[in-house]
């Protein structure tokens, strides 16, 4: 199977970050989805299992090209979960990408459905996100439960909560 353009960036980017201490820029020809300005999450697996995972709601740079670069060499270096990935892990590494639609309140659960929404809480200055679609995650008090925990929310603290739709490429 082909890889999508964007993934092949991100594995790039990834590549050259941990090799040569760089950021790559992104092509000079960019595709239409590439110019696009959207929040993007770049999940890293390794034997199916998540290695690390870092994005963004909101675009932080100019299109997704740039989203995608940053977002791919953080879940690499910087996801707090995992060491940094190593030069030995590159070539095993599976990556996908989420391009997020934009966040829509939602007043409860009743709302989400875990397959299609992902989802966000926000209390304050902490925030806690699932994306959609997710094993063993199957239904929406599931994903709430983990914003939550990975937010660092206690049950008691007010909250909004947002769902939201990802355009996953391989």
């Amino acid at each position: 199977m082909k890889e999508h353009s964007l993934i092949k960036l991100a594995r790039k980017s990834i590549r050259v970050y941990i090799e040569e201490n760089l950021v790559i820029s992104p092509p000079k020809n960019l595709t239409k989805e590439m110019k696009e300005k959207a929040g993007v999450f770049v999940p890293l697996f390794i034997n199916r299992r998540l290695r690390g995972c870092i994005g963004t709601f909101e675009p932080n740079h100019s299109n997704v090209a740039e989203e995608t670069i940053y977002n791919a060499i953080a879940s690499a270096t910087q996801d707090q979960r995992f060491p940094p990935v190593t030069t030995a892990e590159i070539d095993s590494l599976q990556l996908s990408i989420d391009i997020l639609s934009s966040l829509v309140p939602v007043e409860s659960s009743q709302e989400l459905d875990a397959k299609k929404f992902g989802v966000m809480i926000k209390s304050g200055e902490k925030v806690g996100v699932m994306l959609p679609d997710l094993p063993d995650i199957n239904v929406p008090e599931q994903q709430i439960d983990l914003c939550y925990y990975k937010g660092g929310i206690k049950k008691n603290e007010p909250i909004e909560m947002f769902r939201f739709t990802v355009k996953r490429l391989f």
